[in-house]
C-alpha cells in the first residue's frame, strides 16, 4: 500500500528513487512554503556534498505544505504561517523555525528609488480600505517631506492566493488599524474589497511593475533579490525603517522563544525592528513510523543551524540567531519512534 503524491511529487520523487536505488534512508522529501525555496535549494545542494543525503524540497505553498505533513505523504512540511498549539496537538506534529523572513511593501513610483517613500501603518491599511487613493494624498505627504509625490491614482495590489505573505501582512495591519481589523481581519486569504490579484510574489510584482502608482507586497528576500522599490515603514517605536537583516533580526525578542515560537513577529517594540516580520516554520511528525527518515530531517537541520547561515544571508534571508537556533533544536527531543524512543542525540 503506497502512498498517493500530486503528480509534481511523485515526478521529483521518482527522480530521486532512480537515481539512488534502494536509498531511501539516505533521502528526504518535502514540501510546502515558497518564501524558504532558494535557500532550501542551496542548503540541500551543499548538504548532499558533504552527507551523502539527498533533500528534495518542492514549493507548492504553505497551506498545501501543511496538508502534505498532515497527510503523512511528505517527511517534513513547511509553512510561512505557524499553527496554533491545538492543530499542533490534533495532528501529533512539532513546529519549529527555520529562518526569518517579513513582507515589505512596493511601488512603482516615478523619481524615487527603494527607500525613498515612507509609510505609517495607519496609512497603508488605508490604502487597501480604498480610503486613500491619489499617491499626493496629504496623509502621505505630511510624512514624506522633500519627496514629489505625483497626483496619480494608486493602484492597489495583493495577493490572489492563500499565503503566509497574506497572514503577516493582514495580521499587522488588524493591530493598526481597528477598521481593519473589524472588517477584513487577518489570515492567509481575507475578504479584499479593493485592488488586483497576483499569484505569488512573482504575480504581485509584475502587476505593480506594469502599473504607474501601483503598490504591493512581497516577500522581503524577492523584493531585495530583484532589487524592487520598497518603502519604508514607521514601527511601533515611531522610527522609520528599511527592511534589512539589522530590521528582521530586531524583531526578535525571548517573548518568541517563550512562546514556543508561535507568536507572529509583527508590530515589535523594539527600536530597529521591521515591523512586518516574520518566520517560516518546519513541520515534522511526532512519532515516527519512519525513524531513519526523521533522524535525517533532524541531521539536516542541524546542519543548516550550523552551517547554512551564510548562503541563506547571501540569498538576502535572515538566518536564526545561535541562541534561537539552540532553543529550537532542544525542542527535538519530543521526536521519537514507535517504541517512545528520543531520535535527536
Amino acid at each position: 500500500m503506497g502512498l498517493k503524491f500530486p503528480l509534481s511529487l511523485c515526478t521529483a520523487f521518482a527522480v530521486v528513487v532512480l537515481a539512488v536505488p534502494g536509498a531511501w534512508s539516505a533521502e528526504v522529501l518535502g514540501a510546502g512554503a515558497s518564501l524558504p525555496a532558494p535557500v532550501y535549494a542551496k542548503w540541500a545542494k551543499a548538504y548532499k556534498q558533504s552527507s551523502g543525503t539527498k533533500v528534495v524540497y518542492q514549493s507548492i505553498g504553505s497551506g498545501s505544505g501543511v496538508a502534505q505533513i498532515t497527510a503523512k505523504s511528505v517527511d517534513f512540511g513547511t509553512s510561512d504561517s505557524p499553527l496554533s498549539s491545538a492543530v499542533l496537538e490534533k495532528n501529533g506534529l512539532l513546529q519549529f523555525p527555520t529562518m526569518l523572513g517579513g513582507v515589505v511593501p512596493i511601488v512603482n513610483l516615478p523619481n524615487t528609488k527603494p527607500g525613498d517613500v515612507k509609510l505609517t501603518g495607519p496609512v497603508l491599511a488605508d490604502i487597501y480600505l480604498g480610503k486613500i487613493v491619489v499617491w499626493d494624498d496629504s496623509a502621505i505627504t505630511q510624512v514624506n517631506p522633500g519627496v514629489s509625490l505625483p497626483n496619480l491614482a494608486i493602484a492597489v495590489v495583493r495577493r490572489s492566493d492563500s499565503s503566509g505573505s497574506t497572514l503577516l501582512f493582514t495580521d499587522y495591519l488588524s493591530k493598526v488599524s481597528p477598521e481593519w481589523k473589524t472588517r477584513l481581519g487577518r489570515g492567509v486569504t481575507v475578504p479584499w474589497t479593493v485592488g488586483l490579484g497576483g499569484k505569488g510574489d512573482d504575480g504581485v510584482s509584475k502587476f505593480v511593475q506594469r502599473l504607474p502608482g501601483a503598490i504591493g507586497f512581497v516577500d522581503y528576500g524577492f523584493a531585495l533579490n530583484n532589487a524592487l522599490n520598497y518603502t519604508q515603514l514607521k514601527n511601533q517605536s515611531g522610527v522609520f525603517v528599511a527592511p534589512n537583516p539589522q530590521s528582521l533580526a530586531a524583531a526578535v525578542s525571548s517573548n518568541w522563544e517563550n512562546s514556543g515560537f508561535s507568536d507572529i513577529l509583527t508590530e515589535e517594540r523594539s527600536q530597529g525592528a521591521w515591523p512586518i516580520t516574520g518566520a517560516t516554520f518546519a513541520l515534522i511528525r511526532k512519532v515516527q513510523d519512519k525513524p531513519e527518515q526523521a533522524r535525517e530531517i533532524i541531521k539536516f537541520f542541524n546542519w543548516a543551524f550550523k552551517e547554512g547561515g551564510k548562503s541563506a544571508t547571501e540569498a538576502n534571508y535572515v538566518p536564526l540567531a545561535d541562541s534561537t537556533a539552540k532553543a529550537v533544536t532542544a525542542q527535538w527531543q519530543v521526536v521519537r519512534d514507535g517504541t517512545g524512543k528520543p531520535l535527536y542525540e
